[in-house]
Order: C-alpha cells, then sequence, then structure tokens
C-alpha cells in the first residue's frame, strides 16, 4: 500500500475513533483527555496494533496544538493583567520550585541515579503543563474565575524558568564548557526579554497589523505571527508555548475577539492530536516496570502543586474553594517533562528516566483531569463551608 494512502487511513480511522471517545466523554461528563490519551495507548509503541506512517503527521499537530492552545489563552488576558499576576506570583514562583523540584531530585538520589539524574527528574516534577491546564480551564469554563489569572502566573514563571534550565540541563549532560552554557542562557533571555518588550509595550501596533472584520487573513495572520513567533523561541531553547502566549497577549481588542473565534475549530482538533500523539509515543510495556515508582512520585508531588497552587491563589485575594480549585488544576505534567527525560536518556543518564518519566506524567494527567473538577462537586463545596464554619466559631 502506498504510505500516503496509509497516512490517510490510519489518521482517518484516529479522528473517527476521536469523535466517537469525544461523545462518550460528553455523554459521561469526563474531560476527554484520558480517553485520547489511552487511545494512543493502545495504537503506539507496545500497543495492539502499532501505526507507523501517521507518526510524523501527529507529532507535529502536537506541536502545532500546545502553540494554539496558549496563544488562545493569551488572547482572553491583556498585558496588564499579565504583569500583575506575574508582580503578585513572583513568590508562589519560589514556592512552586522548592516544593516541586526538590521532590524529583530527591527521587532520583533515592534510586541511587546521581547528580546529573537529580537534576533531570528535579525538572520532570517541577513543571506543569500549560497545554493541558489551558484545555482543562477551558472545558470547565474557568477561564473567567478569579483564580486562573493565579494559575497563569505560575504557568509563565515556569515556563520562563525554562529559558534557563534547559540550556543548563543540556550543558550539563553533554558535557559543554561554562561558557557555551551561559551563551545559550544569554540569548535564551534575550528573544523572551523582546518579545515580552513587544507583547507589553507595542501590542496595539502588532494588532492594527490584521484586519478585525475579514476573516481569512486574519486566521492565516495570526496563525502565522503565532508559529513564527513560537519557532523563534524554540530555536533559542524556550518554550514555543511562552511565545505564542505573548502573541496572544500582545493582540487586543477586536482582532483578539474574532481572532479567538477563527482559532477555536484548529484549536480543538489540534490539542486533541497532541494528547493522542503523547499516548502514541509512550510504550505501554515499558511503563509496567516503573509503575509503582511514578503512583509514589505522582502522590507526593500532586500534593505539593495544590501547595503551591493554594498559596498563589491567596496571594492573590482568592477565597478557599478557589485555592483548591488553584492547586489541583496545576497537577498535570506534560510536554516539558517528556522533553526534559528526553534530554537525559540521550545522552546516557539513566535509561529508567524515560519510562518512569512517560509513567509520572501520564498518571498526574488522568488524576489532574478528575482531581481539577473535585472543587464543583456539591460534597466537597458543603466539606469546605463546614471547616470554614468550625475554624471561625
Amino acid at each position: 500500500m502506498h504510505e500516503t494512502t496509509l497516512l490517510l487511513i490510519e489518521v482517518g480511522a484516529l479522528l473517527l475513533g476521536m469523535s466517537i471517545l469525544g461523545r462518550v466523554a460528553v455523554l459521561t461528563g469526563i474531560s476527554p483527555i484520558p480517553f485520547y490519551l489511552v487511545l494512543g495507548l493502545a495504537f503506539g509503541d507496545g500497543g495492539f496494533v502499532p501505526l507507523a506512517a501517521s507518526g510524523e503527521f501527529f507529532q507535529t499537530g502536537s506541536e502545532i496544538g500546545v502553540i494554539l492552545l496558549l496563544v488562545l489563552l493569551g488572547l482572553e488576558y491583556t498585558a496588564p493583567e499579565l504583569v500583575g499576576s506575574l508582580r503578585s506570583a513572583r513568590s508562589a514562583g519560589l514556592v512552586d520550585f522548592a516544593l516541586n523540584a526538590l521532590p524529583g531530585a530527591a527521587f532520583a538520589f533515592l534510586l541511587g541515579w546521581g547528580p546529573v539524574a537529580a537534576v533531570a527528574l528535579a525538572g520532570v516534577t517541577w513543571v506543569s503543563s500549560s497545554g493541558v491546564i489551558a484545555k482543562l480551564l477551558r472545558d470547565l469554563g474557568r477561564l473567567s474565575n478569579r483564580e486562573t489569572p493565579a494559575i497563569l502566573a505560575v504557568l509563565v514563571i515556569e515556563d520562563l524558568a525554562m529559558a534557563f534550565y534547559l540550556p543548563v540541563l543540556s550543558a550539563i549532560v553533554v558535557g559543554v564548557s561554562l561558557l557555551q552554557g551561559a551563551v545559550s542562557v544569554a540569548i535564551a533571555v534575550g528573544v523572551v526579554t523582546l518579545i515580552l518588550y513587544i507583547a507589553l509595550r507595542h501590542g496595539h501596533i502588532v494588532s492594527r497589523a490584521f484586519p478585525a472584520d475579514e476573516h481569512e487573513p486574519l486566521l492565516l495572520g495570526v496563525l502565522g505571527l503565532t508559529m513564527l513567533v513560537a519557532g523563534i523561541a524554540a530555536e533559542v531553547n524556550v518554550s514555543a508555548a511562552v511565545g505564542a502566549f505573548l502573541v496572544g497577549i500582545a493582540l487586543s481588542g477586536r482582532v483578539a475577539t474574532n481572532a479567538s473565534q477563527v482559532l477555536t475549530p484548529l484549536r480543538d482538533l489540534f490539542a486533541a492530536i497532541f494528547f493522542v500523539f503523547f499516548g502514541l509515543t509512550t510504550d505501554s510495556t515499558e511503563l509496567i516496570s516503573m509503575l509503582l515508582p511514578a503512583l509514589a512520585l505522582a502522590a507526593v508531588t500532586i500534593v505539593t502543586k495544590l501547595i503551591t497552587g493554594a498559596y498563589a491563589a491567596r496571594k492573590a485575594g482568592v477565597g478557599t474553594l478557589g485555592q483548591w480549585r488553584a492547586g489541583l488544576s496545576l497537577t498535570p505534567r506534560g510536554e516539558f517533562s517528556i522533553v526534559i527525560a528526553g534530554l537525559a536518556v540521550g545522552a546516557g543518564v539513566a535509561p529508567a528516566l524515560a519510562p518512569l518519566a512517560a509513567g509520572y506524567v501520564l498518571i498526574t494527567i488522568i488524576a489532574g483531569t478528575f482531581l481539577a473538577r473535585m472543587p464543583d462537586a456539591a460534597w466537597f463545596r458543603a466539606a469546605v463551608l463546614r471547616r470554614r464554619a468550625r475554624a471561625t466559631a
């Protein structure tokens, strides 16, 4: 069979399967994320029928999915809101690092993997998944909630921190000189600063470059700019998600409103592909050996992320239920954790780190999808009210 024909068959079959699972998710009131992950596992490495022809398509589609999730999230907020949230969340960023990176480092030493693996596993457990959390917030209708800016501030701080962390990790695992590592960090920080400056100071000029009421040129222009900025950011070891988010922040007014409308269908398609691709690239047979360590690590760092989110929301003046929502929403880890593990394993550091990271990410995504819904349950609200009443009595 011709490769293109096989590609069309595989992609078509997976999209139909995703449609059916998405419908099941709607009927059951559950997020479709776990369903998409399981579908990917079923047809990925170690699955029932591994798919080969569509792998590259889904890889590219997953990268576009994360970019679209973040640019549309950025369109919901203005530059002053972002700056205000970042200023109020500085201490939350330090708490986030201390509570979530240190358990990963300690776990690596506990397994006897050494200091380099400890630095890598610290990154795996530290950074939440912007893509997964953006979809969760949208699915749960929380984009306008009071705690959401605090959540986004933590995510942006984490992603910006990756501009320092990834070049440093690369230098450590590869063994490049201190000067080379410093140059990589300087370039990354310079690019982030430039993008941030343009977004905050000259966003109105960027918005004027697009025709607000002409949907086709608007779609092509905003999508093109977003992918261009995201690509430049990724080239200098900065998160492509940060670049996309800042493009969304830079756009305002009717341009932002109409761009959100025309990009939404594309986001829905490619975001779903992102989660399926994660399952496709995870070898389900390797997960079994590291399942218990991954569960233990996930249990610890779900609690530490809960504390992080609650602290950030409380600093922003959010009430008790909002603090719970913020903490539980930050649970999922994702794309960065996999990239970090890949860097370490690719350099020959602790090969078991790959299946551990894959299992850990899968557990936190599935658990986070369900945990994020808990604060909306009647029994949970009643429990919080009872505890508040006892505290004030």
